[in-house]
């Protein structure tokens, strides 16, 4: 399984919000660069790192930060936050992306979405399955719809998505566990190759999830507050 460290950007620097509400907003550390070279050096190869900014304006911001990891580490990083349209999309890959996590526009635009998945390959995008008591959210989780988030995903696992990411935001920030039971439900119904996010609080937490059939976990604030050691990750690696 893949162990993804995050970093969430607000104005470049390094910030965790709890459920998703911008006023919770937490500064971890102003240099990101920092905080990917120090997960990095602790033999971590993967990074997901989402534009806060640009996920609540609807456009891509904070691609400064993608160009500087991308370019002082050798991390594989995730992308994701504001990728609303094929510049943005481009500035994205062209700033260093490895892969790009895609959750409002498969929501409101699913044939551009699935334009994406088509130019860039099934192992490059990845569905961003973000979801509120089930129903799936939009624009940095500012916007609730009626979709459910099983058929959301069932729906373009048909045409041909097969990496996912999903967060139940009840969970994220709140270090109270992941959603077990909603990633169980899913693994069941699907085949997609799961990714789990928010509420990652502890390294048996990490553990549960590889032995469900996860294809990676993401987590957070566990390691910002020291809940998660990177020296116990990279032992899990």
């Amino acid at each position: 399984m893949r162990i993804i460290p995050a970093i969430d950007v607000i104005d470049g620097k390094c910030v965790r919000l709890t459920k998703g509400d911008y006023s919770t907003q937490i500064i971890y550390n102003e240099n990101p660069l920092e905080v990917a070279k120090a997960f990095e050096d602790a033999g971590l190869r993967y990074l997901h790192l989402v534009d806060l900014d640009g996920a609540r304006s609807s456009r891509i911001v904070n691609y400064k930060t993608l160009y500087n990891i991308s370019t002082h580490t050798n991390l594989q990083v995730d992308f994701g936050g504001g990728l609303k349209t094929d510049d943005d999309l481009s500035i994205a890959l062209e700033n260093g992306a490895f892969q790009v996590t895609i959750g409002s526009i498969a929501a409101e635009n699913p044939a551009l979405f699935l334009d994406w998945l088509l130019a860039c390959g099934t192992d490059r995008v990845i569905l961003g399955a973000d979801s509120r008591n089930r129903k799936i959210t939009a624009r940095g989780w500012t916007e609730d719809s009626d979709l459910d988030v099983l058929d959301f995903i069932q729906k373009f696992e048909n045409q041909g998505v097969e990496l996912v990411t999903c967060t139940d935001i009840s969970k994220d920030g709140m270090l109270q566990g992941p959603a077990f039971d909603l990633y169980g439900e899913i693994l069941d119904n699907t085949h997609v190759r799961l990714i789990a996010s928010g509420g990652v609080t502890s390294i048996e937490d990490v553990k549960r999830l590889c032995d469900m059939g996860c294809e990676g976990a993401v987590i957070g604030k566990a390691i910002y507050e020291g809940r998660i050691t990177l020296k116990e990750l990279a032992e899990l690696c």
